[in-house]
């Protein structure tokens, strides 16, 4: 049976998580731990007391989330932050957390399997912070009807926003917050972003500036990370894995 630091080292190993300089409040890594033995593993977008009860009632003992607990701490252990602990302490769920190593992972991201789920390649990078791409751009012969056609597809809320090229040579991906990236599209050459949400200003940067701007939600942009690295780890380790999913339109 696999233990727990043996997962965690294979987490921070694959994801690089030493690497990327993420916000504060993100704390990579193992958030909680559990009684040091894994036998499931379970993949959530969010820490949050919701998933915590259900991954604890599927039997996961090991839970890799996108969105940690900490990003406004420290905060008192009490009502439903206590609550939150307290599901992983008694049901002994260890969490772990991934951020931004999880967003630009070159095979295993969010933003390289949103590309590939397009039917593209990532060819370049994009959104680079701190020398570590966070998003990617990918060359593309799909026409704007086909790309939407394709993201309607696949996700239950797409918003369109279609002011640039109706054949746009290259896509920029940019999963979750899209707010950082529209300002780096002109640079990057490129007229044309997939994210997950965007402020309403960026409307009329769109219509000034010839974009195209297609918004899939944040959660749903945000699900393909840690499945695909729980699927990893589960295959390495031979563990059964489990996606925790919510209701979140956000």
């Amino acid at each position: 049976m696999p233990s727990l630091s043996d997962l965690v080292t294979y987490c921070d190993q694959r994801t690089r998580r030493a690497a990327f300089k993420d916000a504060p409040g993100a704390f990579n890594g193992l958030q909680v731990a559990n009684d040091g033995r894994v036998t499931k593993i379970g993949a959530a977008v969010d820490a949050g007391l919701i998933p915590f009860q259900k991954a604890v009632a599927a039997g996961v003992d090991f839970l890799i989330v996108h969105h940690g607990m900490y990003w406004d701490m420290p905060k008192p252990l009490t009502g439903p932050m206590y609550q939150r602990v307290a599901t992983l302490v008694n049901g002994n769920c260890a969490l772990y957390s991934n951020h931004l190593p999880l967003d630009g992972h070159r095979e295993i991201g969010n933003n390289a399997l949103l590309a590939r789920e397009l039917g593209l390649s990532p060819t370049r990078p994009f959104l680079v912070r701190d020398g570590e791409a966070v998003g990617c751009v990918a060359e593309s012969n799909l026409k704007r009807a086909a790309l939407r056609k394709k993201l309607e597809a696949s996700y239950s809320r797409v918003i369109a926003i279609e002011c640039g090229s109706a054949a746009p040579r290259a896509i920029a991906f940019c999963s979750g917050s899209g707010n950082s990236a529209v300002p780096e599209l002109a640079a990057a050459g490129v007229d044309t972003l997939v994210t997950g949400e965007l402020r309403e200003e960026w409307f009329n940067v769109a219509q000034e500036q010839k974009l195209n701007l297609y918004l899939c939600g944040h959660y749903a942009t945000e699900v393909h990370g840690v499945k695909a690295l729980a699927a990893e780890l589960g295959k390495t380790f031979g563990l059964p894995w489990t996606f925790i999913g919510t209701d979140n339109p956000l």
